[in-house]
């Protein structure tokens, strides 16, 4: 693992760099940051298009990212928000930045979002102990977690953002007569679904992580008439003073007038009504009476989950959360999660003992497993092309925290494929891929699909299975504690993608004694 490591967020509004050195398995310290104010999303509603000159200035972003981190030796780790995820022309942007800036940006979805920002803030106040409401407002999105000693009890993403509001609702320099009660009464009512979840799960500490709210923080600190602060990190905005800051910027009536305010960032100074209304509305609707901000947010939250993977959070087995996402959703869908486990644990002996043949990186280990306790969640839909459904489910569900976009697609297409036709060029989402990645889905599709078959019976019959090569190909002999014929010959019936994929035979007999 190298001894420093880059995180950027990609966000809608701005592009953030952090470099930092790594101090141990769980720990970090920053060597230098950067920020380019990007505006790479635009739209009072849905963001469906980026911009050719927005993906321009991002590309242009990253490869300045991409120079800073090379000097310092560190990898990239790149995440994108909510422009980029809700963006129809995506992949012209993304494809752009891997060619162009040599960097490969994931995109997540608004949950995984949360709970890296929940990582970052973790790092950086002494709130662990404390049940705690989080809330970051982006340039597209806003995004509201609780969580307790690490735990994320619950989290939504809502398509509330300083510049999505600001085209929505302010677009030109003067601020329209009644857009300030518009905005108020919209935002209110995007928020309401969580009211109740606040309520019945409390908070004691109310936590804010974004540039918005620190830009509101340096004004309110700034209208008390003292002097500027070095850092707001601990910094506690109350809600009287918040109020009124947000009385100037509504009197300031302009983007004109409200860059004459002491303390406001001029590249803010069009989208920060917008974002000071959506805090104030969070603030109201959630009770809350001072809101204490984190000095990290996402990108340090890439860092320590970034730190972790490095360091064996990620091998052999799921990381917690990650697990615990996946199980939640099993249980929620799968009518028989037991064969689902023992499927599981049937498919990583599989790998395992194929390893030296399959060639494929320990990490994608992870993947099968998720797979293999997923396949079955489209009965939930129809047993009829449960396959197809299970598809659906995974790659839309909110429920999977702990895995990038990429990652949730190579699950949800290995899940697939544990049945029926075999991945092809024809199907579009499998055509979409990386040929890497292709290769990925298609051997722990063939692994998974012999699994399933090793459990034929529902049973738990077959307790083990080992690898032999025996000229001309390869022989798995299975261990049984009672009669597997049935299994056996299911799983034979299965191995045609197995052998494709390693290009031998492969046959399955019983195990001897």
């Amino acid at each position: 693992m190298s001894d420093t490591l880059a995180a950027v967020d990609v966000g809608t509004n701005s592009f953030h760099l952090v470099v930092a050195r790594v101090v141990d398995d769980h720990n970090f310290e920053v060597v230098t940051q950067e920020k380019f104010v990007v505006r790479l999303g635009s739209g009072g509603g849905d963001m469906k298009r980026l911009e050719p000159d927005a993906i321009d200035r991002g590309v242009e972003a990253l490869t300045r990212f991409h120079q800073i981190a090379e000097s310092a030796g560190a990898p990239v780790r790149a995440v994108a928000t909510s422009a980029v995820r809700e963006a129809l022309n995506a992949e012209d942007f993304l494809s752009r930045a891997r060619t162009e800036a040599g960097i490969d940006v994931e995109v997540i979805s608004g949950q995984e979002e949360a709970r890296l920002i929940h990582l970052g803030v973790l790092q950086s106040l002494d709130v662990f102990e404390r049940p705690l409401l989080l809330c970051d407002i982006g340039g597209g999105s806003t995004e509201m977690l609780l969580g307790y000693r690490g735990e994320v009890r619950t989290s939504r993403s809502f398509k509330l953002g300083a510049v999505r509001l600001t085209d929505r609702f302010f677009p030109g320099n003067l601020d329209h007569p009644g857009a300030v009660y518009a905005c108020r009464r919209f935002v209110r009512a995007a928020l309401s679904p969580m009211i109740r979840e606040v309520q019945q799960i409390g908070f004691e500490v109310a936590v804010g992580s974004s540039g918005t709210i620190e830009q509101l923080a340096i004004l309110a600190h700034r209208a008390s008439g003292r002097p500027p602060l070095r850092s707001y990190a601990n910094y506690e905005l109350t809600r009287d003073a918040l109020s009124g800051v947000i009385e100037d910027l509504v009197r300031a009536g302009s983007v004109t007038e409200r860059r004459r305010l002491s303390g406001l960032d001029e590249k803010r100074a069009d989208i920060i009504l917008a974002g000071a209304l959506i805090f104030e509305q969070v603030v109201e609707s959630f009770g809350i009476e001072s809101v204490l901000l984190s000095g990290f947010a996402l990108r340090e939250g890439v860092l320590l989950d970034t730190l972790q993977r490095s360091t064996g959070g990620m091998l052999h087995h799921l990381q917690d959360v990650s697990r615990r996402s996946v199980m939640a959703l099993m249980k929620a869908c799968d009518e028989e999660p037991e064969h689902s486990e023992r499927v599981s644990r049937l498919a990583l002996r599989l790998f395992d003992i194929t390893s030296d043949l399959h060639g494929l990186h320990i990490d994608t280990r992870e993947y099968l497993e998720a797979a293999a306790l997923l396949a079955n969640v489209g009965l939930v839909i129809s047993h009829s092309k449960h396959h197809l459904h299970s598809y659906y489910v995974i790659r839309n569900s909110e429920r999977l925290l702990g895995f990038t976009d990429g990652e949730i697609e190579i699950i949800a297409q290995v899940a697939r494929y544990h049945r029926k036709s075999g991945p092809k060029s024809s199907h579009s989402e499998f055509a979409r891929l990386r040929p890497h990645d292709q290769q990925v889905v298609r051997i722990l599709a063939a692994l998974l699909r012999v699994a399933i078959g090793l459990d034929r019976s529902h049973k738990g019959v077959v307790t083990d299975v080992e690898a032999r090569l025996e000229p001309p190909g390869l022989e798995l002999r299975v261990h049984a504690e009672g009669d597997a014929n049935l299994d056996i010959y299911a799983a034979s019936e299965r191995r045609d993608l197995l052998e494709a994929v390693l290009e031998m035979p492969v046959t399955l007999v019983p195990a001897l004694g």
